[in-house]
């Protein structure tokens, strides 16, 4: 493999020495029609990455950061001339994207961070190209467009903002839980991304389509529960962002979820929250699933937070 590190000599009018990332970040950048690093954290995504790999067509360099997939996720990825990492977790911190942003040699001055079920649609495109040719920020929120079970998510309190593009170095996750597992997932769950600078959100939204099985669905999100009920029984850690009800989107519903938990019955009311308050009834049959499903996963949190305690006891 090459080193990165060591120096090169550049033709021209005037000899310098630079490295090869140095040599390759500038390679990348002239040809590049959206000179960001994309980062695409993948297991066994064979179904959904070809729609958002197909989305970066114009994306300066991808990197997919894969956990030893079994289906065909890695070849589906090089066919994209996409850089495939295999990342391998045997617990605590950092996880996958901290790991990437720590160890990849990005290209780009700018960062994006999808999941395989993501994708960019032509206008989020152009606006991103506008964004990042804005000194003023450091950091933009992606408006995420959730569809669930072939139907768009309107209502459900599905869509939010997350902070998915920034500055190469400004960012970084926080980290909610010292001490992590393999039976909590190799990726950050609900863990954010908080950047050093200021921030504003762009208008475009990014497009959530997960074509896999329910099957599948509930299998990742209890790993979510083994790791939410971690969370929520140890406390808050001092890189955690602080739950707020006037702070971000994210501190907001940070707050909210902390909130529902103390309440008697909290599943119940989280689902009739979402369902009545939010008006998720208007999203047909997905929105009733979508909305059980989320209160179920605050019931397996619970419980595996009961389980603790007893198992402490």
């Amino acid at each position: 493999m090459q080193n990165l590190a060591e120096p090169v000599e550049v033709s021209g009018e005037k000899s310098s020495t630079v490295s090869p990332l140095e040599a390759r970040r500038n390679h990348l950048s002239e040809s590049a029609v959206l000179p960001v690093s994309v980062i695409v954290p993948v297991r066994n995504e064979a179904r959904n990455l070809p729609r958002c790999l197909e989305s970066l067509r114009d994306a300066g360099e991808i990197y997919v950061i894969d956990s030893h997939s079994t289906d065909e996720t890695a070849n589906i990825a090089r066919a994209f001339n996409a850089t495939v990492v295999q990342f391998h977790y045997r617990g605590g911190w950092p996880k996958k994207r901290q790991w990437a942003l720590e160890t990849l040699p990005l290209a780009f001055a700018w960062v994006l961070l999808l999941d395989a079920d993501e994708f960019l649609t032509p206008t989020l495109v152009q606006e991103i190209q506008r964004a990042i040719a804005d000194p003023k920020f450091d950091g933009y929120y992606l408006q995420l467009q959730m569809h669930f079970l072939g139907r768009q998510l309107r209502r459900c309190g599905a869509s939010f903002y997350k902070l998915s593009l920034f500055r190469r170095g400004k960012g970084r996750f926080e980290r909610r839980l010292e001490h992590q597992d393999e039976s909590m997932g190799d990726m950050e769950v609900h863990e954010h991304v908080i950047v050093n600078g200021p921030t504003r959100k762009l208008r475009s939204p990014l497009v959530h389509r997960n074509v896999e099985s329910l099957s599948h669905y509930v299998r990742k999100h209890d790993q979510y529960s083994n790791w939410e009920s971690r969370v929520l029984s140890e406390g808050q850690s001092s890189t955690e962002l602080r739950p707020q009800f006037f702070g971000s989107q994210a501190q907001r519903r940070r707050w909210l979820k902390k909130t529902f938990f103390k309440l008697p019955g909290s599943p119940l009311a989280l689902f009739f929250y979402r369902y009545f308050f939010c008006l998720g009834f208007l999203d047909g049959v997905p929105g009733l699933i979508y909305c059980g499903l989320q209160a179920v996963q605050m019931f397996h949190t619970k419980a595996k937070m009961y389980e603790q305690k007893v198992a402490a006891a």
